[in-house]
């Protein structure tokens, strides 16, 4: 049990909110759902900008500012990690991650900035949105689920036995044949 009840959001900067909107809206399918246009003293100064939030159908978002003053974005972003290892996951349906793949397809994304990724446990497509952020989109194996209170029972184990050295793999589900996604 978590103290948290969902994620409300989580925030970045951009330095096109136009760009970052077209992204999000109409390639991946996350509505605009708000937009905040403010004007704060924040971290010693006034501020102004623009808050944007793209929603999940659990009522959480990822969200954008767009600052109306250069210096201002310079010194809060977007500077995301040259890294696929800093990434943001949101989980789809495999009918919806269908359906995303083909939208960023036809929008012309290619490798390096588009890219799929069978973990076994899930399906995932990455993305890289156009403020450098990659966007991961997973699909679960249904095959896992029954197993997933036994793996919460061992977790602690599981990380002790890794940070011990004894690094073996425990995915055996990597390279099965039932999940859908790999048949697709």
């Amino acid at each position: 049990m978590s103290i948290a009840t969902r994620l409300h959001h989580n925030a970045y900067v951009t330095r096109d909110m136009e760009a970052t909107r077209h992204f999000y809206e109409d390639i991946i399918g996350m509505p605009l759902v708000a937009t905040w246009c403010e004007s704060d003293e924040l971290f010693g100064k006034m501020r102004t900008y623009c808050h944007c939030f793209f929603g999940l159908d659990d009522g959480s978002a990822l969200a954008f500012f767009q600052f109306a003053d250069k210096e201002d974005t310079d010194q809060f972003g977007p500077q995301m990690p040259a890294s696929p290892f800093h990434h943001i996951a949101v989980n789809v349906d495999p009918v919806v991650q269908r359906q995303i793949e083909a939208r960023v397809v036809a929008a012309g994304i290619t490798a390096p900035n588009f890219y799929v990724l069978e973990h076994g446990y899930c399906r995932s497509i990455y993305v890289t949105d156009p403020n450098g952020m990659i966007l991961e989109m997973t699909t679960d194996n249904p095959a896992v689920a029954p197993g997933a209170e036994a793996r919460r029972a061992t977790a602690h184990d599981d990380l002790k036995r890794w940070l011990r050295g004894d690094h073996h793999s425990n995915n055996t589900f990597r390279f099965e044949a039932n999940h859908p996604a790999v048949r697709a």
